[in-house]
């Protein structure tokens, strides 16, 4: 893909004094007419790469750019390396790992060897997720729309959004981009969608960043408190971290957090049986209660 060349071409003009084209053509399997265009693009991108013709000549990244901002150190090459490798386990495939295995072939030891961070993006949804991202991702670059039926707590709707970015983030993948039914961008979970489309070319708008912070697209409106038996501790240490209980004297953990909605607070208190006690706001512990009794009266043994 365009993307990774593109990647790949500045990784060794960044390492590398001048290159030819006919060496990128080859290291890349593609014709010279192609390395031009990808040259145009990093220019278009604003990164100074200029070309000299005849004996000596070739193509090469200004020297204050190179010096002055981009000389990477081993670690810096092998955090980027990982970051390549963590995109692999998303898609299912090997095209990152083999672009920087081509990066790594005569460079002199561009790309080091003996990794030692390895991150894995891939779900439990490993089958129905790779297509949903690779169809998102041949749209960004084609500045086309996508159409999809979501699934939110609120509502089912159908969409149509100008995608700008896929976003990890919360364990989960999402896109940004510019939801023409609200008029407004919005971040739209993949794991919600269902009958994912490309639709027609767009104009690109300018597109803000999406802004991920937690108090704002999860605004707590619930601030609960809930009393643990010991034996959760690990649980609670690796969902909301140490800092969010205290120990009572009779070795009782008391969980302290907020919560968006009742169903997410009430939900996630039941996953622990027993062993939880929600104390307070009243409103929720009154709502728990109504409906164990519910639950009690629907799973009594039959005689």
């Amino acid at each position: 893909m365009k993307t990774e060349r593109l990647i790949g071409i500045l990784s060794i003009l960044l390492q590398k004094e001048r290159v030819t084209a006919p060496e990128l053509a080859a290291q890349f399997e593609v014709s010279r007419r192609t390395i031009q265009r990808d040259i145009e693009s990093l220019c278009r991108a604003g990164i100074p790469v200029f070309t000299a013709q005849g004996t000596g000549g070739g193509i090469s990244i200004m020297e204050g750019y190179r010096v002055d901002r981009t000389v990477l150190t081993a670690p810096e090459m092998q955090a980027i390396l990982a970051g390549l490798r963590s995109l692999d386990s998303v898609s299912g495939t090997r095209r990152y790992a083999q672009l920087m295995e081509k990066l790594s072939a005569g460079t002199g030891g561009l790309v080091p060897g003996g990794a030692h961070m390895l991150i894995d993006l891939s779900s439990w949804y490993r089958t129905s997720l790779p297509p949903k991202i690779e169809l998102i991702q041949g749209a960004m670059e084609q500045h086309r729309t996508i159409r999809f039926a979501y699934f939110s707590p609120r509502e089912e709707s159908v969409r149509v959004i100008e995608p700008y970015y896929l976003v990890f983030h919360w364990s989960s993948w999402y896109v940004w981009g510019w939801c023409r039914t609200r008029g407004d961008f919005r971040l739209f979970k993949l794991n919600r969608m269902t009958q994912l489309a490309a639709g027609e070319p767009f104009t690109p708008r300018p597109a803000p960043l999406p802004d991920l912070d937690e108090q704002r697209v999860f605004p707590p409106k619930y601030d609960v408190r809930v009393l643990f038996h010991p034996s959760c501790r690990w649980r609670l240490v690796e969902e909301y971290g140490a800092d969010s209980f205290t120990e009572e004297p009779d070795g009782t953990l008391c969980f302290s957090h907020g919560f968006p909605d009742a169903d997410s607070a009430l939900s996630w208190v039941l996953t622990f049986g027993d062993k939880a006690e929600l104390v307070e706001p009243e409103e929720l512990r009154r709502q728990l209660g109504d409906l164990a009794e519910t639950l009690a009266a629907r799973y009594q043994r039959r005689k």
